[in-house]
């Protein structure tokens, strides 16, 4: 039975030594896992402070601008709404003048041609009876 507690325990030694092989290689991955991790974010912070940060700067500053013209093009198209509108009340309130003094200076004529109409028929019907 000795025979086979050396074997046992030769065995049991190897296992031991793969399973420490094992962990020592893992916690390895994990470091490595670690730095390549620590190196890639440094690289998204170099990227970003190159690249992304002086874009952004360009995009707001853009932003602004249109912010700016938008609020110009809204305030310049409210008073060229409200100038329509004033010149067409203007042009209604001229309309009822004119009409009005229309009717006013050809009353008097046409008041005059219907009686120069009436009496022309007066006259008419006067011979004819």
């Amino acid at each position: 039975m000795a025979g086979e507690l050396g074997t046992t325990n030769l065995m049991l030694g190897i296992m031991a030594a793969v399973s420490v092989f094992e962990a020592l290689t893992l916690i390895g991955v994990g470091i490595a896992g670690f730095m390549v991790y620590k190196r890639v974010m440094e690289l998204v912070d170099n990227l970003e402070a190159r690249q992304v940060a002086p874009a952004m700067g360009r995009v707001n500053a853009i932003l602004d601008d249109v912010k700016i013209v938008t609020t110009k093009v809204k305030e310049e198209t409210e008073r060229v709404d409200h100038a329509i509108h004033r010149t067409i009340d203007r042009v209604d309130d001229t309309a009822d003048r004119v009409r009005s003094n229309v009717r006013v200076k050809t009353s008097r004529i046409v008041g005059f041609v219907r009686g120069l109409r009436v009496a022309m028929e007066a006259m008419l019907h006067s011979r004819a009876a």
